[in-house]
């Protein structure tokens, strides 16, 4: 979803059509290895040991509940600081527990502020709660060797599907391949964001997994992207240099997770 130019599309991001359904069922420098997350385990297992890495579901890290999964190696942590300004952070888990890799602290949330996801409603530029998968990125340049997350280049009539009427609602998809009304206003609560459009915003952008059984009304498109001028509709931001490190790291064997919250 898209920045602040446009205030119904803040801040946000699509979903491959393929990948979704298979994948979503979605800096400054690096810290010392002495800043090391919080783990609040549901067992009393030690932070690196196998039977941690196998029945823990929840911890903390950066002040923000993750419900971990059990191949997950990489947590990008979202904590809302005060209206739409949050701290966005990546975290490693290494056998002495989790560590941060970097943080910026010019993060981004919706206009809206924060929603739990099954009450979110489309349009209201709020950003939701909740831990969600980071399935695959997509951005304005070649896909580039360090990046190892499925990427796909933005070309002309590229859209997030957020039409409520249409099968393909919350995914990424040409106007060439049809399906979606595409033509619409954007002032229609049901038009689709042209990807193109926010070349900024989308040079570098990483889509989180919410919505993935595309619950109509609920919202589409929520990324992890480049800062715009303001708050998002929606997404989560962060400043040009974290998306480009962060997709340097991003692994899809490490099951990586976003957790947002406050």
């Amino acid at each position: 979803m898209m920045t602040a130019r446009t205030p119904r599309r803040s801040s946000r991001t699509p979903l491959l059509p393929v990948l979704v359904t298979g994948l979503l069922l979605t800096l400054v420098p690096a810290l010392p290895a002495s800043a090391v997350g919080t783990a609040t385990a549901a067992t009393t297992a030690t932070a690196g040991s196998t039977q941690a890495r196998t029945t823990r579901r929840v911890i903390h890290l950066g002040g923000v509940k993750v419900r971990i999964r059990k191949a997950t190696d990489q947590v990008v942590t979202v904590n809302r600081r005060s209206g739409y300004h949050a701290t966005v952070t990546l975290w490693r888990r290494t056998d002495d527990g989790w560590k941060r890799v970097m943080s910026a602290r010019d993060g981004r949330i919706g206009y809206g502020g924060l929603a739990a996801p099954r009450k979110r409603v489309q349009g209201t530029g709020t950003t939701p709660i909740g831990t969600y998968r980071l399935p695959f990125a997509f951005g304005t340049h070649a896909k580039r060797k360090a990046w190892h997350l499925t990427y796909r280049r933005i070309k002309g009539g590229d859209y997030w599907v957020q039409d409520n009427r249409s099968d393909y609602y919350n995914r990424y998809r040409n106007k060439s391949q049809g399906g979606f009304r595409w033509w619409l206003d954007s002032s229609s609560p049901n038009a689709s964001e042209r990807l193109a459009d926010y070349p900024v915003q989308y040079e570098y952008a990483v889509v989180i997994g919410y919505n993935p059984f595309q619950v109509r009304h609920r919202g589409a498109g929520i990324f992890l992207h480049v800062n715009g001028d303001g708050a998002t509709a929606g997404c989560v931001s962060a400043p040009r240099w974290f998306l480009r490190k962060a997709l340097a790291r991003l692994r899809p064997g490490k099951t990586p997770l976003i957790a947002i919250g406050a």
